[in-house]
């Protein structure tokens, strides 16, 4: 039986330009795992619940990191550490949003390395999944969370199809939040996708949990000037103040007018797989005034559709609770 103490064996290429990661990310296809800081990656690998034959470590590409203005924004590199994009001016002066989200991933130490390209990448923290069982989303036939007895605190109450884990990036509802642009490249070229369809749910891909396939790779993230300067709210729940996952958080952009929100964008994460863009409550305060009497009115409106778990009802209240937070700030 194979130790669990060291990592095994496997490949490890470390290109320093993207050109040549993407030849290598080509050639390999499925046999490869793209790096960037590696706080998700080596669990895995380590603990043999995936296996691959090589590893591409893209942290040496310094062409992927940093934050660029643009003539419409800004634009963040892939491998820019969670610590960068939460210190950035740039980013705490225009999209505050992303810099709060960003500052309460994990620990200091993980927003060190972590990058904001992994944050968004992770596969779910479905612990069924993360031990290596045979379920839907490993390739089985059956959701072990989804039981009388199994252990859901954390699931989903949106979107479960077959799979109800939850998706775990806390920059990922921020980003669709401001309307945010990925750009993808492989050899073939680039593309963009916006944020909102770049995170894909189990209805649509049970095994992914974003549109990257086989030989792409997510160089950066670009971020418009529509909602530089909005007025912003980010909120996050969880058991512990550092190193845990979200329970539920909440990540909002206001365009207020006297007081009065003329459009909004109010993205919730942790109640499924993929960040939860709440358009009934955004359609509900538009031209109404931003204050609490318009949060209680219509901070019900955030649980509709909810299928509670066995264990994971009290999200409910807390979704609520938080999108009234976020409106009446």
């Amino acid at each position: 039986m194979p130790s669990h103490d060291v990592m095994p064996n496997m490949e490890l290429y470390q290109p320093v330009q993207v050109e040549d990661a993407l030849a290598i990310a080509d050639r390999l296809a499925e046999r490869g795992w793209l790096v960037g800081g590696g706080q998700d990656t080596y669990g895995w690998l380590k603990d043999r619940a995936k296996s691959v034959d090589a590893l591409i470590d893209l942290s040496a590409i310094e062409a992927l990191r940093g934050v660029r203005e643009t003539a419409d924004g800004i634009e963040i590199g892939a491998l820019t550490t969670l610590t960068e994009v939460a210190n950035n001016d740039l980013v705490k002066q225009r999209y505050s949003v992303l810099a709060d989200a960003a500052e309460v991933v994990a620990s200091p130490q993980i927003r060190n390395i972590g990058t904001l390209g992994g944050n968004v990448s992770q596969d779910v923290r479905c612990w069924y999944y993360r031990r290596g069982l045979s379920c839907y989303r490993a390739g089985g036939n059956l959701c072990y969370a989804d039981t009388p007895q199994g252990m859901n605190r954390e699931h989903a109450l949106f979107d479960a199809s077959r799979c109800v884990a939850a998706g775990a990036s806390d920059t990922a509802p921020a980003l669709v939040a401001l309307d945010a642009t990925m750009v993808i490249r492989s050899v073939d070229g680039e593309r963009t996708v916006s944020a909102e369809d770049f995170f894909v749910g189990p209805a649509l891909d049970i095994e992914s949990t974003t549109v990257l396939r086989p030989g792409e790779i997510l160089t950066s993230v670009r971020i418009p000037s529509t909602w530089a300067n909005a007025t912003f709210y980010f909120e996050k729940v969880a058991d512990r103040n550092v190193w845990d996952f979200s329970l539920v958080n909440v990540a909002a952009a206001f365009r207020v007018n006297g007081g009065t929100i003329e459009d909004s964008r109010i993205i919730a994460g942790a109640v499924q797989t993929t960040p939860r863009r709440l358009r009934n409550v955004e359609n509900a305060v538009r031209g109404q005034s931003k204050d609490m009497a318009t949060a209680e009115s219509v901070a019900p409106m955030a649980s509709e559709g909810a299928r509670a778990l066995a264990h994971n009802g009290f999200k409910i209240p807390l979704l609520q609770n938080l999108v009234k937070r976020a409106i009446a700030a």
